[in-house]
């Protein structure tokens, strides 16, 4: 077993890296389950309503509106928050330029432009592997904490290997 593995990813910014890392972050979290739910259940129930407004004898047309307006937007806020969180953060990460990563036994560590950051397995004791990213999560459940290392900048597809054992000896998978 090697024990001093060190892994390096070099990868430009890339939307799509950021909105699957933004989407499972989400899923790990309680208040965002919460949220979805209640929204949908929001929705439904100002749709029941804007049906019940067309019931006869007395017909509500304006209400009925008002609750299918409500309802959609209800849903449609819950539904286009990832993707306006990816897009914010996906600005930032974009005037970085090209990032660098360099992983191994004690954590990780990123550089772009600007800043160079280093997190220690500690603070973010989980993650998730997706087809294209290994995401790194803190350990609330109710935490915003994350960190994402995209699959296509590691210089060897093997690589992929070695990166999940080093993650799989000081972190746990969520």
């Amino acid at each position: 077993m090697e024990t001093n593995a060190r892994i390096e990813l070099a990868y430009p910014p890339d939307f799509g890296d950021v909105r699957e890392a933004v989407r499972v972050r989400l899923r790990a979290t309680f208040w965002w389950r919460l949220l979805r739910w209640t929204s949908w259940g929001g929705g439904v129930l100002a749709f029941l309503v804007a049906g019940l407004a067309l019931v006869p004898p007395s017909p509500e047309p304006g209400t009925t509106a008002l609750m299918v307006a409500l309802g959609l937007v209800a849903v449609g806020c819950a539904e286009s928050l990832p993707w306006v969180t990816a897009q914010s953060l996906f600005r930032l990460i974009r005037a970085q330029g090209d990032a660098t990563a360099v992983v191994d036994e004690d954590g990780a560590r990123w550089a772009s432009r600007d800043t160079e950051t280093t997190i220690r397995w500690a603070l973010l004791p989980r993650y998730v592997e997706t087809p294209r990213l290994f995401v790194l999560l803190t350990g609330k459940q109710s935490g915003t904490g994350f960190a994402y290392l995209p699959k296509h900048g590691l210089a060897d597809p093997a690589d992929a290997d070695r990166l999940r054992a080093v993650l799989d000896r000081n972190i746990s998978k969520a």
